[in-house]
């Protein structure tokens, strides 16, 4: 049957991903040229520095991506693995637990037992698995997909600030570089909620209020710690 709704759960997996790695790779690397330029560094250090961020920066989302979701995608296996071995050994209590799922939801108890019936008939698994723990196709861990995601939107989010960094004077760098990055966030996180289907407004004032902060505590230290020649 073809939906007329539009949903967006679909993209919860690579959207958080791809959101949580453009929001890092612009605070972060704007973060760091904004340091190091309060600092009194001069335009190659500030690059370099800020290529240095980028690159190390997207490895690690890469890696802590992989590596949290490959857990959750683990202990997915493990819990199906586990219901497998418990609906082989015990079929008529796991067909009572899921009945019981089902009276919670709405359903008298011969119709819930009759649903519980046809749906461990057509796939028991399938129905523990996404009733019972809460694990469907749709929301399944996909390592790969939120690495790639998160590296990739974190290295062009990086840019960003980089690029602000080739084109402003330098009279006017640190204004630059914390404006631009701060328009990029509030675009980031509208972006993100119109994906989601969220406020717009809210999620643009949430990441924005996020990154000034990162900002001006990195380029205080910069002032503080830095010595100008």
């Amino acid at each position: 049957m073809r939906h007329i709704e539009t949903h967006r759960t679909h993209r919860i997996g690579w959207l958080r991903a791809a959101v949580l790695g453009a929001n890092d790779g612009i605070v972060s690397t704007a973060s760091l040229v904004l340091g190091v330029a309060a600092a009194g560094a001069d335009t190659p250090s500030i690059l370099v520095a800020g290529v240095a961020g980028l690159v190390a920066g997207a490895m690690s989302m890469a890696a802590g991506e992989y590596v949290s979701v490959s857990s959750q995608a683990d202990t997915e296996r493990a819990d199906l693995d586990r219901e497998s071995k418990e609906l082989a050994a015990n079929p008529e209590h796991e067909h009572a637990e899921l009945m019981a799922i089902y009276v919670k939801r709405g359903l008298d108890a011969a119709l819930a037992s009759n649903v519980a019936t046809q749906l461990m008939q057509y796939d028991s698994l399938g129905a523990h698995g996404r009733d019972e723990l809460g694990i469907s196709d749709t929301l399944a861990a996909r390592p790969v997909q939120a690495a790639l995601a998160s590296a990739g939107t974190f290295a062009v989010g990086a840019i960003l600030p980089l690029l602000i960094v080739l084109l402003s004077p330098v009279s006017a760098r640190m204004w630059a570089i914390s404006g631009s990055s701060l328009l990029f966030l509030a675009l980031l996180g509208s972006l993100a909620a119109r994906a989601g289907g969220a406020s717009v407004i809210t999620a643009a004032a949430r990441v924005t209020f996020w990154g000034a902060l990162a900002m001006a505590m990195t380029a205080g230290v910069g002032a503080l710690f830095g010595v100008v020649s």
